[in-house]
């Protein structure tokens, strides 16, 4: 039987893993549930599925994003956990995702009010874990998208979600006609090419590729991500200002974008610091602001996240857990997005 091809797109080889984390290299795990809606398992069927995500976690946040410019809102339940993980107190465990909305964020001195219970698989379960465990598995990752009739992950892979959500829009019961909904992935040989191709590269250098920099604990590792992030923050304000379009690929939203989404999203207010990417921010890219704050406007994105979230998940978990309150120059986030011309 030949080897499976690696879909860099998707997922980083798991060759010598072990060692280069040992080396100070952040290496991403292989999700283990590749499911999908439309197989005989898990037919495509209004109000069956359900998300689990964490509104912190940018690959949470790819499908965030396809539920709502899909119109899915309304067909697809949704839990939220806390953006903090588990504490070392934990009675289970430290550094779990947890279903606690009446936990309270540092940042805001309250509790969250987009945090849920878990409502999806009727047990009622605190922890991420807990559901897999249901399943024999020890991963405890989110996005989770799950079959409320047979109570069973379907997946737990972003890529392959969103994927799945826009092919079966329809059948799932978007609210959205078709003639007015975005084709994330269109039925164009050309043109899913070229999204493969941004997918691939967007994936390496600026997805993952931020936590290979934030994440690192080797300098040389931190450098080389470093630089291809920022190469490609550059080739991608080049491909925009070539011919001032709307949209990586023309005129229409598709996968590459809201892929991109997430990382530039957070990039000015949690990444440049949190994630020592402090080479430049997206206002200093006129042409990427543009189109991220074109994204943002676009109906359901805004309400697809919370930077209030991000910033409590990832600065949360740092060493002191004091998160920074900036930046506020020129405008407080996400505020700034709904103002393109500060670029």
């Amino acid at each position: 039987m030949s080897k499976k091809q690696l879909n860099t797109s998707v997922e980083e080889s798991q060759s010598n893993a072990a060692a280069r984390r040992a080396k100070g290299e952040f290496v991403r795990g292989v999700s283990g549930f590749r499911g999908t809606i439309g197989d005989r398992d898990f037919p495509a069927e209004p109000g069956r599925y359900h998300l689990f995500v964490a509104f912190n976690c940018p690959w949470c946040h790819r499908v965030t994003l396809a539920r709502n410019v899909l119109g899915l809102q309304d067909s697809i339940t949704l839990d939220v956990a806390f953006p903090g993980r588990t504490n070392e107190g934990d009675p289970v465990a430290p550094n779990l995702w947890e279903f606690n909305p009446a936990r309270i964020a540092t940042l805001t001195g309250e509790t969250l009010p987009e945090c849920t219970a878990d409502t999806g698989t009727g047990e009622g379960h605190r922890l991420v874990k807990e559901i897999y465990a249901a399943e024999g598995s020890n991963e405890g990752s989110v996005p989770v998208l799950y079959d409320k009739k047979s109570k069973r992950i379907v997946n737990n892979e972003s890529a392959e979600i969103i994927r799945m959500l826009n092919e079966q829009a329809t059948h799932l019961g978007s609210v959205i006609p078709v003639a007015d909904r975005s084709d994330l992935y269109p039925n164009n040989s050309a043109l899913r090419d070229e999204i493969d191709r941004l997918n691939d590269a967007i994936y390496i250098s600026i997805n993952n590729g931020a936590y290979k920099a934030g994440f690192s604990s080797d300098q040389a590792v931190y450098v080389v991500a470093f630089e291809a992030y920022f190469n490609m923050l550059s080739e991608l304000e080049a491909r925009f200002a070539s011919d001032d379009r709307s949209f990586l690929t023309g005129n229409s939203f598709t996968e590459a974008d809201l892929r991109l989404f997430p990382t530039l999203y957070r990039h000015d207010p949690v990444y440049y610091v949190r994630m020592k990417l402090n080479g430049a921010k997206i206002l200093h890219y006129p042409h990427l602001w543009r189109w991220l704050c074109r994204v943002y406007a676009l109906p359901g994105v805004a309400a697809s996240n919370s930077l209030v979230h991000c910033r409590q998940g990832y600065f949360g978990r740092s060493w002191n857990n004091v998160v920074p309150l900036g930046p506020v120059l020129p405008m407080r986030y996400p505020k700034a997005y709904l103002h393109p011309e500060l670029a």
